[in-house]
């Protein structure tokens, strides 16, 4: 089945992301990839919308994170980033890393539409409590 499966991937032109989530899920995903690197390496300048309300902070804040599961905003659950307009979010898992009481690290990504694709509006920082 495995097999089948990878083979339809092949032969779509498909990456399992889009199979998933769909076109604008997979490319939430990538965006939020090039976020991540972008962020943990000091090299490069995430793309920010011009208003946005997002604090990177430090590079190594960004380490260890990948993408989660992208969803359409829903205000009903982000009070707080409502009146900025995004139109995605995406939570961002840590890869194994265990987590000390009172750390902080990105959690969670609102993104909007902007000129060239989606540009980052605000990120919500999770603090480990217990």
């Amino acid at each position: 089945m495995a097999i089948a499966g990878s083979l339809l991937l092949v032969l779509s032109g498909c990456s399992i992301d889009t199979i998933i989530w769909g076109q604008d899920g997979a490319r939430v995903i990538t965006t939020t990839e090039t976020l991540i690197a972008e962020a943990s390496s000091d090299a490069g300048q995430p793309e920010l919308c011009t208003e946005t309300h997002a604090e990177i902070r430090d590079a190594a804040d960004w380490a260890h994170l990948s993408p989660g599961e992208p969803e359409e905003f829903h205000a009903q659950f982000w009070e707080d980033q409502a009146a900025l307009n995004p139109t995605w979010s995406i939570n961002l898992e840590r890869d194994g890393q265990e987590s000390a009481l009172g750390e902080t690290y990105p959690g969670d990504v609102f993104y909007r539409e902007g000129d060239d694709g989606l540009c980052v509006v605000d990120i919500a920082w999770t603090t480990i409590t217990g």
